[in-house]
């Protein structure tokens, strides 16, 4: 076969005129076409998943109706299956899990099987701050209605289980009559504030920032505008760094500047679960009276741009990775505030957690003390019990933290030590050994759908197992050693944030089944030394082996660190084999 090319040579060389030569021409790649991420504001407006079709068919808050109308009238069965597992989240109901199903069957393909007839209620306690009244009521609901079950969150809620969707409508009556609610305790939506347990009579605290939290609660909690949001919304306010601020989608901190004074510095797009991100500074300071407008710019802007498409990439998190501060700031600012913020300083980092355990002087020259139940496990019986000996000492204020712990306020000097008496049988601990002190757990496979592993349930053991096992070592600890335990991924225990942290899945026993373990991050923290947990390469434990290798890696610590090394700081550069 000839070529063009040959048909039209010939012996004779010729001369083509440069206006005649053939144009070569670049191949340019074709531009890809990004798919939309459902952004409101940038006019994507269709559901993009079911969750966000759900939402669209019918406000989430509208479902309050039918539980008090129709579903608490006619029963479990009677829950059409869009409400049972998407909206009535909003009004703090999450289905539990069914019991006698292990690991194995954790998964989306067995949610018929995993689904009980009882619901895990969450009652929100914006900066959990309470009165023996709202006490003795969350009390009371859990002993007639929650099998006496009362789970202290870290995100400063009270959790029940067992519930019955007939008994719903009358939880609802007494927790609204003493000024409690369930409103907005999950769902896509912001949820509980945390707050300082001590606000307003911490000595250390910058301000008081409890009329912003109660103004934002007044204001926007169960409002239609904010209650169709990309996914959840954690708040944390406080006028020191006791808030986890650093984990939350927007958290204001106390800061002093120099010119204006006192004030709060804010904070976005931190998170944990499977993409953990922590928080970053917009550099603004802002008056504690302008906090409720900043937060509710924060709030819709997250509504407006928040990406809808992808459910786990739809926290706020992602979207400041990929505009990055400065940009959210600017759009915060001319979108949504209509002026600048104020530049202002970074607030100093404390170095170790504020748990506020123990006895402290407040304010008002009365005593806090920060009691340590085991992984926040209580039950209505205790809370009754501990409402009868606040009661008995004077006082009329109780709070709960973000360390699943809890602190009573206003405690003259001489009730003190009657105060811990009392307290200390029913395995709340005012002077806890630093394992009560510093484990933190998630629900488990006891009652969550999502969970691999047991783990507030094996905390009950594990903590006085610990006081044991390290008898000898433990008062050589002259620093917090955190312990979180979590069942699955989602991190609702911060495994990645823990000086020692566990993530729950299902691993290999070395005969072919799958059994209960973890896998395990070592020196993550908070504060100073902000950072996730180192993890070595297929290091995995069982969760009968969790005490043998707590104790062989603090062992390892106590015996390598220099003087008054951080656990956190020893973990990034101990040997591989100290670690294992």
């Amino acid at each position: 076969m000839t070529s063009s090319t040959d048909a039209t040579s010939s012996d004779t060389p010729q001369t083509v005129p440069d206006s005649a030569q053939p144009v070569r021409r670049e191949r340019t790649a074709r531009p890809v076409k990004r798919k939309s991420e459902g952004q409101w504001a940038l006019g994507y407006r269709e559901p993009l998943n079911a969750n966000e079709q759900s939402k669209k068919d019918d406000n989430p808050l509208n479902v309050r109706a039918r539980i008090e109308n129709i579903y608490s009238k006619q029963g479990f069965d009677s829950i059409d299956k869009s409400d049972l597992r998407g909206r009535m989240r909003w009004w703090g109901l999450y289905t539990q899990r069914e019991q006698g199903y292990d690991g194995t069957y954790t998964g989306d393909e067995n949610i018929d099987l995993l689904e009980a007839r009882y619901f895990m209620m969450r009652v929100r306690c914006d900066a959990g701050a309470l009165n023996l009244a709202q006490l003795r009521t969350l009390a009371g609901i859990s002993t007639e209605f929650g099998r006496d079950t009362a789970d202290l969150s870290d995100r400063e809620n009270v959790q029940y289980h067992w519930i019955e969707i007939e008994n719903v409508p009358e939880i609802w009556r007494r927790l609204e009559a003493v000024g409690l609610q369930t409103t907005e305790a999950c769902g896509d939506c912001p949820r509980v504030v945390l707050g300082s347990p001590l606000a307003g009579e911490s000595l250390t605290e910058i301000l008081d920032p409890t009329p912003a939290i109660d103004e934002i609660v007044k204001r926007y909690i169960g409002k239609k505008e904010y209650s169709n949001l990309p996914r959840k919304f954690k708040t944390a306010i406080s006028g020191q760094q006791d808030v986890v601020h650093e984990i939350n989608d927007v958290a204001f901190v106390g800061v002093v500047h120099p010119e204006h004074g006192p004030g709060l510095d804010l904070w976005v797009g931190g998170g944990l679960s499977t993409n953990p991100m922590l928080a970053q500074r917009l550099g603004a300071w802002v008056p504690l009276d302008e906090v409720p407008d900043v937060w509710e710019a924060v709030v819709s802007l997250f509504r407006d741009y928040g990406y809808r498409r992808l459910r786990t990439k739809a926290r706020l998190k992602f979207l400041v990775k990929d505009w990055g501060v400065e940009k959210f700031r600017q759009v915060l600012e001319d979108e949504y505030l209509k002026r600048k913020l104020i530049d202002g300083p970074a607030p100093a980092q404390p170095e170790r957690p504020i748990d506020h355990i123990g006895v402290q002087k407040l304010r008002n020259g009365l005593n806090a003390i920060g009691f340590s139940p085991i992984a926040g496990r209580v039950s209505g019986t205790i809370l009754t019990q501990v409402a009868d000996a606040v009661e008995a000492v004077g006082s009329d204020r109780v709070r709960f933290t973000p360390y699943q712990k809890l602190i009573v306020l206003d405690v003259p000097d001489d009730k003190v030590e009657q105060l811990i008496d009392a307290l200390e049988p029913l395995g709340l601990h005012g002077r806890p050994s630093i394992w009560r002190r510093n484990l933190l757990a998630c629900s488990g496979i006891e009652f969550c759908k999502l969970s691999f592993t047991e783990t507030r349930k094996r905390s009950q053991v594990l903590a006085p197992e610990l006081e044991q096992r390290l008898a000898d070592i433990n008062a050589q600890l002259d620093v917090p050693i955190t312990i979180n335990i979590n069942g699955c991924p989602n991190s609702c225990g911060r495994s990645q944030i823990a000086d020692i942290g566990f993530k729950g899945q299902l691993v290999d026993d070395g005969d072919g089944n799958q059994i209960e373990g973890f896998q395990v991050h070592l020196g993550g923290s908070l504060g100073l030394d902000s950072g996730f947990g180192r993890k070595l390469r297929q290091h995995k434990v069982t969760s009968e082996e969790l005490g043998d290798y707590i104790e062989r890696v603090v062992r390892n610590f106590v015996k390598n660190r220099d003087e008054g090394e951080r656990f956190a700081v020893w973990a990034v550069r101990a040997d591989e084999a100290d670690l294992r």
